[in-house]
């Protein structure tokens, strides 16, 4: 994902990708501890990306057939919205498939729930239960999905 953000700023020679791709490692690694979520690391790797195809554009600024710098930060910018955008598609695509896996009952409460207009009071009076028993079994639904789409996506090579 983020050799794709490199190549997708502008980068387009295999051994300047290769290249800014070790900066970015090794900036990444020193910068670690800075990480505050690790779901955000593709977005927190390709912000780094960008100031090392920054800082290799200047490195290379007298070679003939450069493009401008507006060019390059609106390469930059694109780049970086695909790879957020994808990020939240997977995370989208997980949690369906992690709603699919629920036990019906489940699966129908956060229908339900989530419906345009329900009330957890008006849910509460429909199945006969208190609405702090419907909040508490949403939260261990929504605890169990969230687990499950962490998990699944643990699981895939960022």
């Amino acid at each position: 994902m983020i050799r794709a953000y490199v190549r997708g700023a502008g980068i387009s020679r295999p051994e300047d990708v290769d290249e800014i791709m070790q900066n970015v490692s090794l900036a990444a690694w020193r910068k670690f501890d800075q990480l505050e979520n690790a779901d955000e690391f593709p977005v927190w790797a390709c912000v780094i990306a960008r100031y090392e195809v920054l800082m290799f554009r200047r490195r290379h600024a007298r070679d003939r057939l450069v493009l401008s710098e507006n060019v390059y930060e609106l390469l930059a910018e694109q780049s970086l919205e695909q790879v957020e955008s994808g990020t939240k598609e997977k995370r989208l695509n997980q949690l369906q498939q992690c709603v699919e896996k629920l036990p019906l009952a489940s699966r129908e409460l956060v229908m339900a729930a989530y419906q345009p207009g329900s009330t957890i009071d008006q849910l509460a009076t429909e199945l006969g239960k208190s609405a702090n028993t419907i909040y508490q079994q949403l939260w261990r639904i929504r605890r169990a999905l969230e687990q499950c789409v962490e998990e699944a996506l643990r699981g895939e090579t960022i």
